[in-house]
């Protein structure tokens, strides 16, 4: 019953070190994806291999997704397809609303709406339903999903973006997702057993706010998301490892 995730990727989008951030989610041998960037199924191979926790797309039950930047959902298109020609299912997503609006149009109908079938025919028209099933997430209620209850709340970043709290097994996972720092939504995940959180620079959360915080939620709090010349030694929250298995 326990609740369980393993870091696919710690790294931003310009990292030349670390896949992008993505963690897999684990509970009940279930497992949710939080984000989806490019290329999934390796990184998920190579997590497997260091963690010793077996992670492929056939174990996927769904993403839940946070937003649309590429260093987070790069890796739909070949995920949801694999799932459409060799799993012969769809692929769950669970996002907000505000986030899946733009999800198809915007990200994915560029390389999935033609589909040629059979040899000789023309293209097919595709369309999201086809690939995908969309739960909505919602910031005014949980969300059941298997063994998970999911929580949403929005960020303040570029594009439409939630942070979330999963819950399984009697524990609870924060995640922030991409944000500036927002010292409500730092109340609303210190509910959480442990905290993950981003930090990075620009419209992001400085590293200096977060060692600022109470010791006891430092204790409680893991960095994600950092940049490639972030001292991962001297800082006073742990960083996580790409590829270690964490139980909550």
């Amino acid at each position: 019953m326990s609740l369980s995730f393993t870091p696919l990727g710690v790294g931003d989008a310009f990292s030349a070190l670390y896949y992008s951030s993505c963690l897999a989610v684990e509970a009940e041998d279930q497992v949710l994806l939080v984000d989806c960037p490019h290329p999934i199924r390796k990184m998920m191979r190579e997590a497997a291999l260091s963690s010793g926790v077996p992670l492929d797309a056939d174990r996927v039950s769904a993403v839940a997704l946070t937003h649309l930047h590429a260093d987070h959902a790069s890796g739909l298109e070949g995920l949801g397809y694999f799932s459409f020609f060799v799993l012969k299912k769809k692929l769950e997503l669970l996002t907000h609303p505000d986030v899946a609006e733009r999800l198809w149009e915007g990200h994915l109908a560029a390389g999935m709406e033609c589909l040629i079938e059979k040899r000789g025919e023309p293209p097919n028209p595709k369309h999201f339903e086809d690939y995908f099933e969309h739960t909505p997430l919602s910031t005014e209620s949980a969300v059941r999903h298997g063994p998970f209850l999911i929580e949403a709340r929005m960020t303040y970043h570029h594009v439409p973006t939630t942070a979330l709290r999963i819950h399984a097994g009697g524990r609870c996972l924060g995640y922030s997702a991409d944000t500036a720092f927002d010292e409500g939504l730092i109340d609303w995940l210190s509910r959480a057993d442990l905290v993950i959180h981003e930090t990075n620079y620009g419209v992001h959360t400085p590293y200096e706010k977060l060692a600022a915080l109470p010791e006891g939620l430092r204790a409680r709090m893991r960095l994600i998301h950092y940049p490639d010349d972030f001292d991962t030694a001297a800082s006073v929250i742990e960083p996580l490892q790409q590829g270690r298995r964490y139980t909550v």
